[in-house]
């Protein structure tokens, strides 16, 4: 009903609803702001698509994942698999329609083996957990339109730095990153980490006060949408 399409809109939006001369106005606002809402999710959507096809994949690659490390990527692989159905309901709840899953080649035309060579399995998920955290972080100022999203968008965010340092870890990595290095990564994946070494907060100058390698990874800089999605495009048919 209308009365119930008012109630659904956020606070304060309604009242200007209620003035003829200002509605269009208003619902043209809205409206962009839904419009990046939803294109927020969607692309998110396909980060988690990519992860969780990733993970199954390499769990079912008999003999790649040592036994050691499989209970670790079993668990990853538990939460990628939620992420996705949480932002598909979360889109439908919107209105929207979920994009559907893409066909994925995690090969990267013939570049990678991931699935044959153990190392080059941790090196991607390395790359596509590190690309998770900034690009989450650079979408929560356009899904600030719900205060719900919002604080799903940054939990499962929180989730993605914790699999990103672990990873990192089995890798004999540091668990965050410093400057713009991934830490022993193909140049392929530089894409991945451009723009971590900023050191200029607000303002302030990290690197002054602490050093450059310390004052850049106080900071996970923000992955815009147009470079998460074309990082994920690389392994995308």
């Amino acid at each position: 009903s209308t009365k119930a399409a008012i109630a659904a809109i956020p606070l304060g939006l309604g009242t200007l609803l209620s003035a003829p001369a200002k509605a269009a106005t208003a619902t043209t606002a809205y409206t962009a702001r839904a419009g990046a809402l939803t294109d927020a999710l969607q692309l998110a959507l396909i980060l988690e698509y990519l992860e969780d096809e990733y993970y199954r994949m390499g769990l079912d690659a008999g003999g790649l994942i040592p036994s050691t490390d499989r209970t670790v990527f079993m668990q990853i692989s538990k939460h990628e698999t939620a992420h996705v159905s949480f932002l598909k309901a979360a889109l439908t709840s919107l209105g929207e329609t979920p994009g559907s899953k893409p066909t994925f080649d995690f090969t990267a035309g013939g570049n990678f083996s991931p699935f044959t060579d153990y190392n080059q399995f941790l090196i991607l998920a390395q790359a596509f957990e590190d690309t998770g955290v900034r690009a989450y972080k650079g979408q929560a100022g356009n899904v600030m339109e719900s205060r719900q999203i919002l604080q799903a968008a940054l939990q499962i965010h929180s989730v993605e730095a914790r699999h990103a340092s672990q990873v990192r870890r089995m890798r004999a990595n540091k668990g965050w990153i410093e400057l713009a290095n991934g830490g022993n990564m193909p140049a392929a994946t530089d894409a991945v980490y451009a723009g971590e070494d900023n050191v200029m907060q607000a303002g302030f100058n990290t690197a002054a006060a602490f050093g450059e390698a310390a004052g850049s990874a106080a900071y996970d800089e923000v992955l815009s949408g147009s470079d998460a999605a074309a990082i994920a495009g690389l392994f995308i048919v």
